[in-house]
């Protein structure tokens, strides 16, 4: 019997692309690719400061000394970069354009040398904002750079499964059952009634207490007639005995001078 030849399997052609579940292994002919859609723009900067920044770091300058003819050509270039890209540059770049070239302006002019003492460096505030803006960056980075939640550090925790603790219940002693026996019944006490009455009081039986008390020539004071330990009802009774003794005529009420105390006394028959 002959031996059957292998059959070598065919060559699998990666797909470029899936388009609806159907692979893709060519582009279409027709496919038009701009010339500069594959250019990438490696540096991006927060603004004009930022890429000032840049320019002279990259090339080890002195920030208190900026050559500012080399930094303004290369910004410059910057710019003319954005703009063959076609992106949208924002006012704040322009504005620092016009600075550059005013500086540098005033920097190849001849001054005199009295206006130029008065002046100054034309570069100082320029310097003064790098500065400014060299130092918030840098505290930015640092803070950037610390741990962040989410980040650099994830919270973590376990579940632990919940403990179940047994408390031994306490042995019920005689005593214990005669204890709460008691506090019932000192608690029932409270509740007992008690009916307190009080002892009637007679007008006509005051009125004979109060002549026997101003009987004579002499004067008694007003108020050495009620008892205050009888209570409201009692004073009421005993001005009304009064009140009853001086309309029969029996009782004189007098007083020895404005605002002085009462003095009471019988009158004679």
């Amino acid at each position: 019997m002959g031996e059957t030849p292998e059959q070598t399997p065919p060559s699998v052609v990666p797909a470029l692309a899936v388009v609806q579940g159907r692979p893709i292994t060519e582009l279409p002919h027709d496919l038009y690719i701009p010339p500069d859609a594959l250019e990438v723009f490696l540096e991006s900067f927060e603004g004009p400061l930022d890429l000032l920044l840049y320019l002279i770091r990259r090339q080890n300058l002195d920030i208190l000394d900026i050559p500012i003819a080399a930094i303004t050509r290369q910004y410059m270039e910057y710019i003319e970069i954005l703009r063959e890209l076609r992106l949208e540059l924002a006012a704040e770049y322009l504005v620092m354009s016009a600075w550059l070239a005013e500086i540098k302006s005033r920097m190849l002019l001849p001054r005199p040398q009295e206006a130029a003492e008065e002046e100054g460096d034309p570069r100082a505030e320029l310097v003064r904002r790098l500065q400014e803006y060299e130092r918030y960056k840098k505290a930015t980075e640092d803070l950037d750079s610390l741990p962040r939640v989410g980040r650099d550090v994830f919270a973590t925790g376990a579940h632990l499964p919940p403990e179940q603790v047994v408390k031994p219940q306490p042995k019920l002693e005689l005593a214990d059952l005669l204890f709460a026996l008691k506090g019932v019944l000192a608690r029932a006490e409270m509740f007992s009634h008690h009916h307190v009455t009080q002892e009637a009081l007679s007008v006509r039986e005051r009125m004979g207490e109060v002549l026997s008390r101003v009987s004579g020539d002499s004067f008694c004071e007003f108020t050495a007639l009620f008892r205050p330990e009888e209570g409201r009802l009692g004073v009421v009774v005993t001005f009304l005995a009064i009140l009853e003794l001086m309309k029969e005529s029996l009782l004189e009420v007098v007083q020895a001078e404005a605002y002085g105390p009462l003095h009471v006394r019988a009158v004679a028959a």
